[in-house]
């Protein structure tokens, strides 16, 4: 018996082991979604209550799991609404599938209600992007739709108008899913004789660590530890090794550590694993340093920081081709390793007087501490952008038998609550945390009921100081005095038990411990911390120049004003 075409299309999801779509549905797109509905006990369907948390969802999928992501929506409106979630795929290089919604066929060119041209709309996100204009070969272009996401790590998106996936397609088709492979770029030889020599021959060596060592987190990490090399992980790679190991100097940049950056500014070859880190202002400067440079992508080559040798490959296949070439370890010295540890020992000592803080409201650097010490081991965590990121950044040990995601280059706010339902949904025996600002809550806080819905047992941290807290120090950096950051404060506890979650309110340490321990306990819920935090600065572990400059103009404004206001009243 013939099938019709969308039941076809929902045979080669369930090819590719697609277990959950995104979405919500609506008259352009119910033909796929009844398609769905008839293989639920294959695909899970999970309806959200606004299209941007689909998106962001399927990304955080993809980032957890680094299977597909796949979402869906209505064409028009719906589709416009998941723009946001689809570039944080793009700019995080992660496979994720879009099905949208288009009015019929025959309708399609005449201004019909609710038509938008969404392949134009869609052409920058997407690195495969097709109207679909036939039945027949709808299932093909799905196969090679998902084979491009994966291939070029990227966004998918096919639309569909309504009526072409009800009609019915005789010939059966047999996806690519099974014989699908991707293969690794092959080593040069020459190229790792010299990035062996480069290191043999350094003084002061230092390792950039990048998401994408993901998947050979245990193979770089006994190789820096037998070459004496320390290393700084990139925000997105935070746990890869693991933020306690001897030879971590913590995270670099604007939320990173002052140890760090001083063993940037000192190293005379770093090694970049997997990594496309943008902010160069952070690196060592060009011609201070040489550069050994690992990646997949050959566009990553020599793009933020001149490569003096670069490898296009794996990383595992790297590190092994280097240690069976050499018969003793390339860099037995472990001066420079010394010393940058004694620079972490002092920068600890420090931080060890913040995370002790007890105050009211609640320490942000506390809060943290209070995370580190009861999560458990195989915990997921879903930040944030904002004084969330910062804080979790610095404050946060993470291990790499725990799991992190944040929206690493589009950084968009509200990501944390979509990405810990993702993180659930997809394991749901581990512990999900996630944390937010009140500022980035509140833009995607309508879906907590979605967590309410499937009984996910979330813990949501909401930061709260009633201000968009990370703008208002961007301001100061950039010498602008504050505008426009102060927000109505809210009960997001009432919130969340109105939802049908627990709500908890904490003001001091001491009830932030309570709450959490309470948290923990709960089953079959999301719960939701309403945690009123101090208006703490994040600072840079360094300040650098154009920041250095922008407080200081900030800093003689804000006195100029004040003394403007004291005058007026006296």
């Amino acid at each position: 018996m013939a099938q019709k075409a969308s039941e076809q299309l929902v045979d080669v999801l369930i090819d590719w082991h697609v277990k959950h779509v995104y979405g919500l549905p609506g008259d352009s797109i119910d033909t796929t979604v009844d398609a769905l509905r008839k293989q639920q006990d294959q695909i899970g369907f999970v309806q959200v209550r606004h299209e941007e948390v689909a998106s962001l969802a399927a990304a955080a999928e993809a980032k957890l799991t680094g299977k597909l992501g796949v979402c869906l929506s209505i064409g028009g409106p719906g589709a416009i609404h998941m723009l946001n979630g689809l570039y944080d795929a793009k700019m995080d290089h992660v496979p994720v599938l879009a099905l949208l919604g288009q009015v019929d066929t025959q309708f399609l060119n005449e201004e019909y209600f609710q038509e938008v041209n969404t392949p134009q709309l869609f052409a920058d996100v997407a690195v495969y992007n097709k109207l679909i204009s036939a039945t027949d070969n709808l299932a093909e272009i799905v196969d090679e739709a998902i084979r491009t996401a994966y291939e070029k790590h990227g966004v998918a998106v096919l639309t569909i108008p309504d009526n072409l996936p009800e009609q019915r397609v005789s010939d059966h088709y047999i996806s690519s899913a099974s014989s699908f492979q991707l293969t690794s770029p092959q080593i040069d030889d020459n190229r790792l004789n010299t990035a062996a020599k480069l290191i043999r021959d350094s003084k002061k060596p230092l390792a950039l660590i990048g998401l994408g060592a993901k998947k050979a987190g245990s193979q770089v990490a006994a190789f820096l530890e037998q070459n004496h090399i320390p290393f700084i992980s990139t925000l997105p790679a935070k746990g890869i090794i693991g933020d306690s190991h001897p030879n971590s100097l913590g995270n670099v940049g604007k939320l990173g550590t002052k140890p760090a950056y001083e063993a940037m500014q000192n190293t005379d070859l770093l090694l970049m694993f997997g990594t496309n880190y943008p902010y160069t202002a952070y690196l060592p400067k060009p011609g201070t340093a040489k550069s050994i440079q690992i990646n997949t992508s050959a566009s990553a080559i020599g793009k933020r920081y001149p490569a003096d040798v670069g490898l296009v490959a794996d990383i595992k296949d790297v590190i092994k081709q280097l240690n069976s070439s050499e018969t003793t370890i390339l860099h037995p010295d472990d001066g420079f390793l010394k010393a940058c540890q004694e620079n972490v020992a002092n920068w600890n000592r420090w931080m060890t007087g913040k995370r002790e803080l007890d105050s009211k409201p609640v320490a942000p650097e506390a809060l943290f501490n209070d995370i580190n010490e009861t999560a458990p081991l195989n915990t997921i965590y879903s930040i944030d952008v904002g004084t969330a990121t910062s804080w979790s950044a610095r404050f946060l040990n993470v291990s790499p038998t725990q799991k992190f995601i944040l929206s690493s280059y589009l950084g968009t706010m509200g990501c944390a609550l979509p990405g810990a339902i993702a993180a659930k949904i997809n394991y749901p025996d581990r512990p999900v945390i996630s944390v937010n600002g009140d500022g980035a809550f509140a833009m995607v806080m309508q879906d907590f009921i979605t967590a309410v819905k499937y009984k996910l047992p979330l813990i949501n941290i909401v930061l709260n100081n009633s201000k968009l807290a990370f703008i208002e120090y961007e301001q100061q950096a950039a010498g602008q005095l504050n505008y426009q950051i102060d927000l109505q404060d809210m009960d997001y506890a009432k919130f969340a038990d109105a939802a049908g979650g627990v709500g908890i309110t904490a003001k001091t340490s001491e009830e932030f411990k309570n709450a959490l321990n309470r948290a923990y306990r709960v089953q079959n819920m999301p719960v939701l911390i309403n945690a009123y935090v101090s208006d703490d600065a994040p600072l840079p572990g360094k300040i650098v120049g154009q920041e250095a400059k922008g407080y200081m103009k900030f800093g003689s404004q804000y006195l100029k004003e004040e003394k403007k206001y004291l005058n007026y009243h006296h």
